[in-house]
């Protein structure tokens, strides 16, 4: 997927939905999206979300190369769900990329994570990326969940990694996925349960 394209997903229970790439004219919308993300949810996203200075960052210092930001929107227009693909700096590291995912509470459940996660790793595929990385408070059991529903295993879990935006320290898991074992899982996946409409 480029910046110019989108992808229209059809959900479990029938509704679409389309997946696209952030833009700079995003910027209200991405923030009113965050600022409808219950506050629990919030404290453990690594920048606060909440700060419309934050998101207008993100798109002035836009690089499709580094940081892949997909949207998911609603029929209506309105954002729904947020998933990023980071690319490491590192040449040791040049393999790996990392994931970032956040979907509105009343859209779990249905569909839309996935068909996030999809275009995240069919974008990895296409970089030649090996390895997706996702990192989460140990006290996220819904994320860890679904994360582990998607092919994610456990790799490591570090002791009061994370301090969140209240000052409490949490333990951070990290979790990875094989990209190429990913995308053949997804795609048996999505013939019984999501089903991509048009390109």
């Amino acid at each position: 997927m480029n910046k110019n394209s989108s992808k229209k997903y059809t959900l479990k229970d029938g509704s679409e939905i389309t997946i696209r790439a952030m833009t700079r004219n995003d910027v209200s919308a991405l923030h009113e999206f965050f600022k409808h993300i219950p506050e629990e949810d919030r404290l453990f996203l690594k920048h606060d979300v909440v700060d419309r200075r934050v998101i207008e960052q993100w798109a002035k210092d836009l690089d499709y190369n580094r940081v892949l930001p997909l949207l998911a929107l609603d029929g209506e227009g309105r954002i729904i769900g947020d998933a990023t693909l980071h690319t490491k700096d590192y040449v040791w590291s040049r393999h790996i990329g990392e994931i970032r995912l956040v979907v509105g509470r009343a859209y779990r459940s249905k569909g839309v994570g996935f068909a996030l996660s999809k275009e995240i790793f069919l974008n990895a595929l296409e970089r030649n990326l090996l390895k997706i990385t996702a990192e989460m408070a140990a006290d996220q059991i819904g994320a860890i969940r679904v994360f582990e529903k998607l092919g994610f295993t456990r790799e490591a879990e570090l002791k009061n990694q994370i301090l969140d935006l209240k000052g409490q320290t949490h333990n951070l898991i990290v979790m990875t996925n094989d990209v190429k074992e990913a995308v053949k899982a997804m795609e048996r996946y999505e013939t019984e349960n999501l089903v991509r409409t048009t390109e």
